[in-house]
């Protein structure tokens, strides 16, 4: 029997079309009162949404541990229906403020809503492997771009998703990364609807 070890199985990552509203369940931001972490979340008392394309138009909540702040979101009412938020970019869809989570790697800014996001990131960009299963229309995952998916680039994202992760756990106002400052790069609203049948987006 040979002695050799077998060479590790190189990491595999399945892609099943995760949108990138998954992860808007919470959203830490830079508070717009002190300047440090506060989260963004729905409002108590709602109940679970049973889409998560309904996340987008639930009711949020701003708070800071650190201060006190506190602010209410709605989604604009639009004749019979709601103007969702919409995903992507620097800022947190719902208040517009910048993320806590940034940070700068490879001449760009790396992002994230959140520890749970981060890890999503990291376990993509550390594969060796990627298999698709779902459309790439709205997937999280296809729609990166290209520096991060770039094999010659995994090491340094994933020390850039190494500082998100450490940044999750600070909450001071001098915590804050040099990279979350104001840039107003929202993407524009692209029409998502949800009407009183369902969610449209």
């Amino acid at each position: 029997m040979s002695s050799e070890t077998a060479p590790p199985a190189p990491i595999r990552h399945h892609d099943h079309g995760t949108w990138l509203v998954r992860f808007t369940g919470r959203v830490l931001v830079v508070c717009p009162r002190c300047g440090g972490r506060a989260v963004v979340v729905p409002r108590p008392g709602l109940s679970a949404p049973k889409y998560f394309s309904q996340l987008l138009f639930q009711p949020r909540r701003l708070t800071c541990a650190g201060c006190g702040a506190v602010a209410d979101w709605t989604a604009e009412q639009r004749g019979a229906g709601l103007v969702g938020a919409v995903p992507g970019g620097t800022e947190d869809p719902f208040f517009r403020r910048p993320l806590w989570l940034q940070t700068r790697c490879a001449g760009r800014i790396l992002w994230a809503y959140d520890e749970e996001h981060v890890d999503a990131l990291a376990a993509y960009v550390g594969a060796r492997l990627r298999e698709r299963h779902a459309s790439p229309t709205m997937a999280m995952f296809a729609r990166l771009p290209a520096w991060m998916k770039s094999s010659s680039r995994r090491d340094e994202v994933l020390a850039g998703l190494a500082t998100l992760r450490t940044l999750a756990g600070l909450s001071a106002p001098a915590d804050r990364s040099d990279a979350a400052h104001e840039r107003g790069d929202r993407p524009r609203h692209h029409g998502s609807m949800y009407f009183r049948g369902g969610p449209y987006a």
